[in-house]
């Protein structure tokens, strides 16, 4: 499975999703601007879209809810170590209430990994953030990890978007 994204105005790309409603494909907003994501076993409309490959998938993405992308940056030699810890780490997350979808996506095209949450609203994430499986990289930075290499090309970074209809 892959996961396509495309960035232009809200209206724009909801004109986009709606040409293709058997698709999913979602529009996502945030103060940047909007975010079309295209979830396909195969290719996309997209004419030159940022493209992952989904190496774990829990759920189902909607057409409703709050998604937070953790982008982060990984060196090539670190991509295995990254990409073990994380698939790992994965199914820690499955049973957090208000959880939608996540996404663990590997770039074809760049460095930058992303693990996408989706959540019924912005007050479940922020409760996921004080519990005991919440993951992020700086956890990471401060384990065994990072002190056997470091596997970061450059600081990650958080975009958060509302997803409406």
């Amino acid at each position: 499975m892959h996961i396509y994204m495309t960035a232009g105005t809200f209206d724009f790309l909801k004109r986009i999703e709606s040409k293709y409603p058997h698709e999913v494909m979602v529009t996502m907003v945030n103060e940047n601007g909007a975010l079309l994501l295209h979830e396909s076993m195969g290719g996309t409309v997209f004419k030159e879209p940022r493209r992952y490959e989904v190496l774990e998938s829990i759920g189902e993405i909607q057409k409703e809810g709050f998604a937070v992308m953790n982008n982060i940056p990984v060196k090539d030699e670190g991509r295995p170590l990254f990409e073990h810890q994380f698939k790992n780490q994965a199914r820690d997350i499955e049973n957090e209430p208000g959880l939608i979808a996540f996404r663990l996506l590997r770039p074809l095209s760049s460095n930058t990994y992303v693990i996408l949450t989706v959540w019924e609203n912005e007050a479940y994430h922020q409760k996921w953030k004080k519990s005991d499986t919440f993951f992020e990289t700086d956890k990471i930075k401060g384990t065994s990890i990072n002190a056997q290499q470091n596997i970061f090309a450059s600081a990650p970074y958080v975009s958060k978007y509302s997803i409406t209809k």
